[in-house]
């Protein structure tokens, strides 16, 4: 049987090789378009509704659990949404070893787990220069990688470590500087009155 016969949604990615890394034409074939990419998308609203807004560019989810790439390739589909993929992997594997090298206008990380207890703290994606430098990696030169979060120390770290990492500039993130779709924990988060806070970086020459 072949490997086409077990995929159920044509939206979803299936690398024939874990272990090299992707060229720009796996993801969404041979195309012009930009391309972002959304770590750890979750059920794929965000995603969705920016495919929906920016149809002139690709969207690309990273997910590792099964139900949640379903649930990203179902909505999609009967969206009609053509410039959607998903990926069933481990987020820091896929930044750090998969996806092509400058291959995206711009990366969102939107509410990641921020890890709170102490002993955790060094899982914090922000917190690690080496994840920096790969997200730093995947952009071409004068893109953009989007962060939020309602933890307020995570934010702190987050933007202590983003002021010193040589790969990114912050720039300024006012509400109305384009249009930026909110995902489910946004929402969420919100209407219980947490502070939502986020971080805008340019990728920079070094």
């Amino acid at each position: 049987m072949s490997s086409e016969e077990f995929k159920p949604f044509a939206l979803e990615l299936y690398p024939e090789n874990l272990f090299q890394r992707l060229a720009v034409g796996d993801l969404f074939g041979a195309t012009e378009s930009a391309l972002e990419i959304d770590l750890g998308c979750g059920d794929g609203r965000f995603l969705q509704a920016m495919a929906e807004h920016f149809p002139q560019s690709n969207y690309l989810g990273i997910e590792r659990l099964l139900g949640r790439v379903r649930k990203v390739c179902r909505r999609s589909e009967r969206a009609g949404l053509k410039n959607v993929r998903a990926l069933r992997l481990e987020t820091t594997y896929a930044v750090e070893w998969l996806l092509p090298r400058a291959c995206a206008q711009r990366v969102h990380l939107l509410f990641p787990d921020p890890w709170p207890k102490k002993k955790h703290h060094k899982r914090r994606l922000m917190a690690q220069p080496e994840f920096l430098k790969s997200v730093a990696d995947l952009l071409e030169e004068g893109g953009e990688f989007l962060f939020k979060t309602d933890h307020e120390e995570y934010f702190e770290v987050a933007q202590e470590a983003a002021e010193i990492c040589p790969y990114f500039k912050v720039l300024d993130w006012p509400e109305d500087a384009f249009f930026y779709a909110e995902t489910d924990f946004e929402r969420q988060w919100k209407e219980v009155g947490r502070r939502i806070q986020g971080l805008r970086l340019l990728k920079t020459s070094v």
